[in-house]
């Protein structure tokens, strides 16, 4: 399915940095509960990202991001989830995130 140009515009995508992981054993699919600093902006946001399997805690921390920031919030088993990062989805689930391939300035709109 094609969309507009005005369609694509709609979606925010901002790049943030990953301030702190936590484990989400609430989580129906193994994930981590993520905290993101989108800049002074948009601050910080919560979400939770099912990417336990290419991933460690340690690995992500300081990691910047892209994700789209202006859907609604979402409760995800006991998080209110405020933004939805992004990845390449492969076989059985192995999410690989988009990132800037240097570091940016937080909040930077991805278009």
């Amino acid at each position: 399915m094609e969309i507009t140009w005005k369609d694509f515009e709609k979606v925010e995508m901002r790049i943030g940095t990953i301030l702190d992981v936590q484990e989400f054993p609430e989580a129906r699919n193994p994930a981590f509960k993520l905290t993101i600093d989108f800049g002074s902006e948009l601050g910080t946001r919560r979400s939770s990202a099912q990417i336990t399997k290419r991933y460690t805690k340690e690995e992500l921390q300081g990691k910047q991001i892209v994700a789209v920031v202006n859907f609604p919030k979402k409760q995800i088993a006991t998080l209110m989830s405020e933004c939805l990062v992004l990845g390449a989805v492969g076989d059985g689930n192995d999410i690989v995130l988009l990132h800037p391939g240097l570091k940016v300035e937080n909040g930077l709109r991805v278009g």
